[in-house]
């Protein structure tokens, strides 16, 4: 793996005793990197106990580094609080090993040498590194103090990293071997400038002044060689903040300040240009830095757009993608991460949506599609590189449930809960919960998601009331089956009461931003909903329930678009007023509220849809949006249903536009006015949702709808019919 002797076999002989002495310690240098790398790349491997007993035998920045990603993987896949704090402290103290490692290279630097990047870039990419994870910790912490410092922390770490890029353009450029093709970014000439001030003036990418504007190391003077910042001390944080944007397509803020997106260079990792260990690693590193930064906060909903604001961020999906795909190229820990980023990306992000570009789009080079053969050769890669990584196989599992292959990712998924980290164990765990909603198996639904309360103490009231969504299934298959089973009756609906009882006791106890969560939020209201309604009724609870809950939830989950027709019959059955269990009177009742009327509408154009119903879900969608908006007013009300049928009707206008066969026929140009008439229909839809008051589920709905905007962005831009 180490190239280190080859490396040095071209400059030691003939340098003289200085030079060798640096030599020597850009060796102890590579040597450290290498070993703290190869520890961190044991996360990967399903060892994460053995990456971390081996990464604290080393003091260096790059080990230090290590220890912070294996804290900051616990924390994210197991959102638990402990853990996040912990991670904070880590990755504070591999910002500051890192700072004093960066001005000691810079210090003892060689004048001689032609670099790529300046001297210290290694130990800036590691701070921007570990602002970036810190970022991501406070951003998921339950204070929106931290948040709003993790957001700042985004900024610093985009700062730094846009210096290291700008160098590394201003290198390929000397050299000649700047790679920027058509398949890379589509709206690159666009983008380069934004957030640079004046394009125009932007002549000279060389000209590289780097100036520290860290408030954590007061007294830091200004330097000629990097420091990982390109801040101007004279400009306050809070104006510097309000100037940073990441959106490509934003008119370009004065500013002194060259802030930009980077152009992405397309090298192999196998290039000459990369034969430096260092420059393979700042270069994986920076790639799979920066593509996360503007990928995720590409993916931020509309409702969250307000606090974003704050420190002028727009993200850059396509080109975070593509980074994110570069830097996976390499065979070390940041091509791992930079691989795990797309597939929680691909498998994850965009199972939710509805509105991508086409398989036969993707295949030609569409990137704000889901391209299920690169994932899968993707996850080959990282099997080969990682056989025993349960992560890696969680993934494919991902991967067959959106190829719409239920059983086959349950089949995986069941043989991969052997995994030595927990948060994996329980990652698995939920997803095997979910996929045994989509199918219908309500006893494995039931358990798994009972599991996840013993794995995960993320959300327990969600997991409390999926279970008693399976349960309430079974109390209804057996209040309606043929050969009626007393004990079986009384049995599950029992467990039904029990469980979601339990679940509003135990909300509340985890929050984002200073804020419930969401789920947490409308499993509280469900609960109260129907509490007074068996008040009202004098029913039970369980009866009390209408619109099948465990089919509301595979809405909300997106679960129809990984079903085949047998699992959606099923769930048209579910979704039948006849499975009711309370009396013909109060059922009746059931049946008139306005909110129960919609919810169930919703979910059953949902279903026709994916079924290829198009009209039929179309005439259920209108009956819900011809409702009384007041209607939906109220604490205890399903308010998300109406922006879901707006969405969805955004849905079917798309669906008509992918679909040739439903295309009208006619000349080609009549076509082409029916293809923008759809899109530009599919477009008024989402525009509504996204402009709709603050609802429940605001946030979930939200991304469906970022989503589905980038792609109609695409495909206007591919049409010819803007060039944004």
């Amino acid at each position: 793996m180490s190239r280190i002797g080859a490396w040095f076999r071209g400059t030691a002989a003939a340098a003289p005793s200085p030079t060798a002495s640096q030599a020597d310690l850009r060796a102890k240098e590579i040597a450290a990197m290498e070993d703290a790398m190869a520890g961190a790349s044991m996360i990967m491997n399903d060892d994460i106990d053995g990456a971390e007993e081996r990464l604290r035998k080393g003091d260096s920045s790059f080990h230090h580094l290590g220890i912070g990603v294996c804290v900051f993987m616990k924390s994210i896949l197991g959102f638990e609080k402990a853990i996040m704090v912990e991670a904070s402290n880590r990755l504070y103290e591999c910002e500051n090993t890192a700072w004093n490692e960066m001005k000691k290279a810079q210090k003892e630097a060689g004048s001689a040498e032609e670099r790529i990047y300046p001297p210290g870039s290694e130990y800036a990419l590691v701070i921007a590194d570990a602002q970036l994870m810190s970022a991501v910790v406070g951003v998921l912490h339950e204070s929106l103090t931290e948040g709003i410092k993790g957001f700042y922390k985004l900024r610093k770490a985009y700062v730094a990293l846009d210096g290291i890029m700008q160098a590394e353009d201003a290198y390929m450029k000397k050299k000649g071997l700047r790679n920027l093709s058509k398949d890379q970014i589509a709206s690159s000439s666009n983008s380069i400038s934004a957030g640079r001030g004046n394009a125009n003036d932007d002549t000279d990418d060389t000209d590289l002044e780097f100036v520290d504007a860290d408030e954590a190391h007061p007294g830091a003077q200004a330097t000629q060689t990097y420091e990982g910042h390109v801040a101007d001390k004279s400009n306050p944080p809070a104006k510097e903040l309000s100037k940073l944007s990441l959106d490509t397509n934003a008119a370009p803020r004065p500013s002194s300040t060259k802030v930009g997106i980077p152009v992405v260079n397309n090298a192999s990792p196998d290039s000459d240009i990369f034969n430096n260990p260092i420059d393979s690693f700042v270069h994986s590193g920076v790639n799979m830095c920066f593509g996360s930064l503007l990928l995720i906060i590409s993916m931020v909903p509309p409702t969250f757009s307000r606090l974003l604001s704050i420190v002028g961020f727009r993200g850059d999906r396509e080109r975070g993608v593509h980074m994110l795909w570069q830097s996976s190229r390499f065979d070390n820990i940041n091509g791992a991460v930079a691989g795990l980023m797309l597939l929680a990306y691909y498998n994850g992000l965009l199972s939710l949506a509805d509105i991508l570009p086409s398989e036969e789009d993707v295949k030609k080079g569409a990137v704000v599609g889901y391209p299920r053969e690169k994932c899968s050769a993707l996850i080959a890669q990282m099997l080969q590189r990682y056989p025993d990584g349960t992560l890696w196989r969680f993934e494919q599992a991902r991967v067959l449930g959106n190829s719409k292959d239920l059983h086959g990712a349950l089949r995986i998924l069941k043989s991969n809960t052997n995994s030595k980290m927990r948060q994996v164990s329980a990652l698995n765990n939920f997803e095997m919960a979910i996929d045994s909603m989509y199918v219908h198996d309500y006893p494995d639904m039931r358990e798994n998601f009972l599991r996840c309360i013993e794995l995960n103490d993320w959300s327990h009231a969600l997991y409390y009331y999926i279970a008693g969504c399976a349960e309430l299934e079974l109390y209804r298959n057996a209040f309606h089956a043929e050969e009626k089973d007393e004990t079986q009756i009384q049995l599950h609906k029992k467990k039904a009461d029990e469980f979601f009882r339990k679940a509003p006791t135990v909300a509340g106890k985890k929050r984002f931003l200073a804020r419930p969560l969401p789920f947490e939020q409308f499993v509280t209201r469900k609960i109260q909903k129907w509490e007074e309604r068996s008040k009202e009724l004098g029913i039970e609870l369980v009866d009390a329930a209408g619109t099948s809950p465990a089919e509301e939830m595979i809405y909300l989950w997106n679960g129809s678009k990984k079903m085949q027709a047998p699992e959606l019959e099923m769930s048209e059955k579910a979704l039948s007023w006849g499975r009711l269990t309370a009396p013909e009177e109060a059922r009746h009742k059931i049946k008139a509220e306005i909110d129960e009327q919609a919810v169930r509408d919703v979910c059953r154009a949902a279903v026709a849809r994916s079924l290829g119903h198009l009209d039929e879900a179309r005439e259920v969608l209108d009956s819900v949006l011809a409702m009384d908006k007041l209607a939906f007013k109220g604490p205890t009300k399903d308010d998300y249903a109406l922006p879901a049928a707006n969405y969805e009707m955004a849905v079917l206008a798309w669906a008509e536009v992918q679909k040739p066969e439903l295309r009208k026929k006619a000349d080609k140009a009549d076509e082409e006015d029916w293809l923008r008439e759809k899109t530009e229909e599919c477009q008024s839809w989402l525009d509504k949702v996204a402009k709709w008051e603050a609802f429940v589920l605001d946030a979930r709905i939200g991304m469906r709808v970022q989503t589905a905007t980038d792609t109609l962005r695409w495909y206007k831009r591919e049409r010819g019919w803007t060039t944004a």
